[in-house]
């Protein structure tokens, strides 16, 4: 697993109400694949594969919100990513249980977003 030493760095001194769910989201995207890297971009935890993937919206205290950045592109079957907007999507959740549950939800968006980069390539 990729885990950068500035990362962990943030998440601690951001003290967020859901540390532990987002701690779970890190591990189960850098999981996914070993190419996956991570970085504080935007003044937050950002997912980086072939580019900038996803980034923590820290201003959520009650779930985790994670904006896919061009989510429109992903051929998201399990239906994760919410919004409408020209390009980036969001995958919220409130509980680990929901975390748990939507895990292979999260590993398929991700592995689309590495696919397509992948083609670009």
């Amino acid at each position: 697993m990729n885990k950068n030493p500035k990362v962990d760095e943030y998440l601690v001194k951001k003290a967020h109400p859901m540390t532990t769910e987002i701690e779970r989201v890190r591990e189960i995207i850098l999981n996914t694949h070993s190419g996956i890297e991570e970085t504080i971009k935007w003044s937050s935890p950002t997912f980086m594969y072939k580019g900038n993937m996803a980034s923590y919206f820290m201003n959520a205290k009650k779930h985790v919100s994670l904006m896919f950045h061009k989510g429109a592109l992903i051929k998201d079957e399990p239906g994760l990513l919410q919004g409408d907007g020209k390009e980036g999507r969001t995958a919220k959740f409130s509980t680990l249980d929901e975390i748990e549950s939507r895990k292979s939800d999260l590993e398929q968006v991700v592995k689309e977003w590495m696919r397509l980069m992948d083609e670009d390539g």
